[in-house]
């Protein structure tokens, strides 16, 4: 990490925060980017960052940001909506920005920058997704398909980029206490499964690059035994769901994430 030029996204949100401080105390020169001026200067100034100003629904915002940020050798691509909700309750425009911040933007991003990663024969591109990119819940039908996505084209993408001197890395919490788009609905995790920090967020994609790892679960074991039963059995999966008393959470989520469609 020490003196290599990263892009984040998303850094103005509570995990985009704690990946700017760990990344600049790795010694990184850091760009951040988010669509918010005022937010994304104030968190810049707090580790001395270059900052591009970009909304990543905006198609022609992400093309200028890569365009911006050729010199990156680790792209970090953070951002994302929350998604949450029946898919009924969509409008057809809040669907395509959560398809294009959560999936079609890394895609890109990952596409633009990794061109002149492998002219260079280095870089590293971590992909944060979440663990619900490993399995389905209810009311998360948008933010399923985004995130399974997203974790179908890291592992594929590594692939691709096998031999370059490219690397490809997918990091994915669980659900994360003190900032982010979870704790910042204050509900309790469904039947109390443990929580991560930031910090530990931040701890694995540091640990991805430097180690080049394929895909690293931030998550308590318990959460990471039942999303890997949950990817394998599909249907068992639903009904043990069908069975648990969920319901309040998942509404108190819901509406707490209703405005950031």
């Amino acid at each position: 990490m020490s003196g290599s030029n990263v892009l984040l996204t998303g850094a103005t949100g509570g995990i985009g925060a704690a990946l700017a401080a760990r990344l600049t105390a790795q010694g990184a020169r850091l760009t951040v980017t988010g669509r918010q001026e005022a937010a994304l200067k104030a968190a810049a100034e707090s580790c001395g960052a270059r900052t591009v100003v970009a909304d990543l629904a905006v198609r022609s915002d992400v093309v200028r940001l890569a365009e911006s940020c050729t010199e990156s050798d680790v792209l970090v691509a953070n951002a994302a909506l929350p998604a949450s909700g029946d898919l009924l309750d969509y409008t057809e425009e809040q669907l395509d920005r959560a398809l294009d911040v959560n999936l079609r933007a890394p895609v890109l991003l990952s596409r633009l920058l990794a061109e002149h990663m492998v002219a260079r024969g280095r870089g590293h591109i971590v992909l944060v997704g979440s663990i619900s990119g490993k399995a389905a819940t209810r009311s998360t039908s948008l933010y399923n398909a985004t995130k399974f996505g997203l974790r179908g084209f890291a592992l594929a993408l590594r692939q691709e980029l096998r031999g370059t001197g490219v690397g490809v890395s997918l990091v994915q919490p669980g659900f994360v206490r003190d900032a982010g788009m979870f704790a910042a609905t204050g509900a309790a995790t469904p039947n109390g499964i443990r929580t991560v920090t930031p910090g530990q967020v931040a701890e694995g994609v540091v640990r991805a690059v430097r180690r080049d790892l394929c895909e690293v679960n931030v998550a308590p074991l318990e959460l990471r035994l039942l999303s890997a039963v949950a990817g394998q059995f599909p249907g068992f999966a639903e009904r043990i769901q069908a069975r648990t008393d969920i319901d309040g959470s998942v509404r108190q989520i819901v509406d707490a994430q209703r405005s950031r469609r």
